[in-house]
């Protein structure tokens, strides 16, 4: 299984939905919270390559976007094999 990283913010329907999602495939995945202004939001803004909003999400490190990302993945069949490699 690949490693899956997600960060995310409480109250974000975009983060929610893409955590519901990964929920609903099987897949462990590690939530990492990062509100504004933490030191896991610079994080996730400096792993993305200055992207600022949640979520942002990795797989074995690759960052694969945010919400609209890993849902246009899963509309085209390339999420499902993305989430089988590692």
């Amino acid at each position: 299984m690949p490693n899956i990283e997600i960060y995310t913010q409480r109250g974000c329907p975009f983060c929610i939905r893409a955590v519901a999602l990964l929920e609903k495939k099987g897949v462990p995945f590690r939530e990492i919270n990062a509100p504004h202004g933490t030191a896991e939001r610079t994080e996730s803004r400096e792993r993305s390559g200055g992207k600022t909003t949640v979520p942002q999400i990795f797989i074995d490190g690759k960052g694969i976007g945010g919400c609209d990302d890993l849902f246009s993945l899963e509309r085209s069949g390339k999420l499902d094999p993305l989430l089988k490699a590692g």
